[in-house]
């Protein structure tokens, strides 16, 4: 059985957007600063579990481009980058389904069943509600972009 060196697994430069795991880095990229964006726009008392989701939002948005350029200047090249580049997005997987869990149960708690959101609340509710959304699509992606490392993992 042929082995496979990491320089044949990993793609750099302009081939980064023809390889099936590394097209999810421009998704992650949008949706993730669209939870970041999305969270920073409104108010919650208390701040904490926010506070989470906009850590993980910026942490997961910082590291993503860190990786995006790790990979567009070719510096991915050594043997364990394979391994480093699923454990990242597995990790962000798992940051991220937190932080999506407590952005939904905080707006739960925020607009009980019993009030009637007024023009201010229900601009309010729909960004929180969008922020849901994007922040488990984002969620989404880093898990398909994690199975597919995985498999490039196993395969290098």
């Amino acid at each position: 059985m042929a082995s496979t060196t990491s320089g044949d697994v990993l793609p750099t430069g302009g081939r980064i957007f023809m390889t099936i795991p590394d097209l999810f880095f421009i998704p992650e990229f949008v949706f993730g600063g669209l939870v970041w964006i999305l969270v920073a726009s409104t108010r919650v008392i208390p701040d904490n579990p926010l506070g989470w989701v906009m850590f993980v939002s910026i942490f997961c948005f910082i590291g993503t481009t860190l990786w995006f350029f790790i990979f567009l200047c070719g510096g991915n090249q050594a043997g364990i980058w394979p391994s480093l580049d699923a454990g990242f997005h597995f990790l962000a997987v798992v940051f991220y389904l937190s932080a999506s869990v407590v952005l939904a149960y905080t707006i739960i708690n925020r607009f009980a069943p019993k009030q009637l959101p007024s023009d201010q609340m229900s601009k309010i509710l729909k960004l929180d509600i969008a922020a849901v959304v994007m922040s488990f699509v984002a969620t989404l992606l880093y898990f398909i972009h994690t199975i597919f490392s995985a498999i490039r993992w196993k395969r290098s």
